[in-house]
């Protein structure tokens, strides 16, 4: 295939990329931990967490996982937000031989079991906070061994203490559990003192991540991401920055600001594994909602990369302290996870002097599919050009290639695809073409650069504030709600989160309202699926055969 849009590429940024010149993961974190031992990896809450200080840790904890007896290739659950304990539990499982289980920590019960039971995950890391949530469901899981973690178990003695008392008991965020087989963290890593990491053959083709996401049917299943996906896409961002990243002086390290959750797949390889990779410092931001909290952290960093999401931009410069910190060491603003609107681009060019390079990608791509180039002075509008060794096609609905200017779904092609869905063969053949690109439901325009625009989505995905909701998920949770007869979810534009979550019903009890409605909405789904809107109708479109028309109601012009 002709790779045209090379001739767009920023002087500098090579074609394609290698990634057989690590055998795994493994081997990519061991030679960091190597090579910058005495830089610092992590910050976070004023502590910092070295690369030789993480090769320790997470080696120890390896040893503990494996002495469990856990066979190589066990799936082990991490349930943790932006703390140190994450990038140690992370490196842990693949020193070990293991594979990752990706969890959100604000899933409700119903959520964490699908996950867990679908994964069949045998360990789980999770912190205190939401221990209460497991307990709900470990009977009803394969999960064997639980880990629970403090917010101050690696901040230092009295730090952590406090930090722990303020948590629990001032702002009583630790709802309380019981989990009797439970070990803590600290005890954890006290324990595998006397152990030792036994080496473990793990290649290429062994599995890395199950990165779970809804795809077109909305029941949440793993992409299976291989050691080689992954390490091709940390190359292939550090391939795209690094004409930018080359400008820093000699010596200084990069620094970070990992504010997205590690769990998502985004951060997970634009911040944690590309900074070990070029040996930068990630400041990990536990809850960048707090944007006050944030921005007084931001103060003590000379912040270089920045990767976000259209609504923590937008958060920040609508902040009038955030146009206060020091913007001098920016060097690039990564946005994705959601279109960026231009508004808030341009609010944050004029506000850093940094224009935000717009990506796009998917759990599926590991993610990162195409960026824009980092030396643009202001923002495009497009989701740019295919990065190193990846293939873009704009297909129409028989799979063929479409003429420049004509919109067709996009479908990727690279070292960055992943295996399939983890064991859905069914789903998996739907969204590969015979010749290897993944489909991904989005529509697309290319122009002639190769430059491309999302116009629009196939499936009826929503996509708020980063996070993929599937209407059938939601339908089948209000569905089960006594007195809904029938349901449809759509999105609708919001000011904040890119899009929305907005509920049409036809009642099967007259005296059923929303209030009840939002209530058993909150038991049953995480924060960003939940309703924002609920609409009574008397009746719903529908196709001559009965299926409900969501795009018809998402088509509506919506109350202002």
């Amino acid at each position: 295939m002709d790779k045209f849009w090379l001739k767009s590429y920023e002087s500098g940024v090579p074609a394609e990329i290698d990634p057989t010149q690590y055998r795994s993961l493994t081997h990519l974190l061991e030679e960091a931990f190597r090579k910058y031992a005495d830089r610092d990896a992590y910050a976070c809450m004023g502590k910092t967490l070295s690369f030789a200080e993480l090769d320790k840790l997470s080696a120890r904890m390896a040893a503990w996982l494996q002495a469990r007896g856990l066979q190589p290739g066990a799936r082990v659950a991490i349930m943790l937000p932006n703390v140190l304990q994450y990038p140690v539990a992370m490196a842990a499982v693949l020193r070990a031989g293991y594979v990752i289980v990706n969890v959100n920590p604000l899933y409700t019960p119903r959520e964490l079991q699908h996950q867990l039971v679908d994964s069949g995950a045998e360990a789980i890391v999770v912190l205190e906070n939401f221990a209460h949530t497991l307990e709900q469901v470990l009977d009803k899981t394969q999960v064997k061994h639980v880990v629970v973690a403090t917010m101050g178990d690696l901040l230092g003695g009295l730090k952590g203490a406090i930090v722990n008392l303020v948590v629990r008991k001032v702002k009583k965020l630790v709802p309380a559990f019981s989990l009797p087989s439970a070990i803590g963290f600290k005890r954890m890593l006290s324990e595998a003192g006397g152990l030792s990491l036994k080496p473990v053959a793990i290649g290429h083709d062994d599995i890395a991540f199950l990165q779970y996401t809804g795809g077109t049917t909305g029941v949440s299943k793993g992409a299976v991401l291989l050691h080689k996906h992954v390490i091709a896409n940390v190359l292939q961002n550090e391939a795209w920055f690094g004409p930018t990243l080359s400008k820093m002086p000699a010596g200084q390290q990069a620094q970070f600001v990992c504010a997205l959750p590690l769990y998502h797949i985004y951060a997970l390889t634009v911040c944690a594994l590309l900074g070990l990779r070029v040996g930068g410092m990630n400041l990990l931001i536990p809850n960048p909602r707090d944007i006050p909290g944030f921005i007084k952290e931001l103060k003590s960093y000379r912040i270089n990369i920045f990767p976000a999401v259209n609504t923590l931009y937008n958060g920040l410069v609508n902040n009038a302290e955030f146009a206060q910190l020091d913007f001098s060491g920016m060097l690039v603003c990564p946005g994705g996870g959601m279109a960026v609107q231009k508004a808030v681009a341009d609010k944050w060019l004029q506000i850093t002097g940094t224009p935000i390079v717009e990506g796009y990608g998917l759990s599926e791509t590991s993610p990162v599919v195409t960026a824009n180039r980092c030396d643009i002075t202001d923002f495009t509008g497009t989701i740019g050009l295919p990065l190193p060794s990846t293939e873009i096609r704009i297909l129409d609905e028989a799979g063929n290639e479409v003429p420049f200017g004509t919109a067709g779904e996009i479908g990727v092609r690279g070292p960055q695809v992943m295996a399939g869905y983890w064991q859905r063969d069914d789903e998996t053949a739907k969204v590969m073409t015979a010749d290897g690109f993944f489909k991904t439901g989005d529509i697309g325009i290319m122009d002639a650069q190769g430059y491309t625009r999302i116009v629009d989505r196939k499936k009826d995905m929503i996509l708020v504030s980063g996070f993929n909701v599937y209407p059938n998920e939601i339908e089948g949770v209000v569905a089960a709600y006594p007195g809904v007869l029938e349901v449809a979810c759509v999105g609708v534009p919001d000011k904040n989160s890119g899009e929305a979550v907005k509920l049409y019903i036809v009642k099967k009890d007259a005296s059923l309202t929303s209030e009840q409605l939002m209530a058993y909405c909150k038991e049953q789904l995480t924060g960003y699926k939940r309703p924002k809107y609920i609409e009574f109708r008397e009746t719903l479109p529908k196709t001559n055969v009965g299926k409900i028309l969501r795009r018809e109601l998402r088509d509506e012009k919506q109350p202002a």
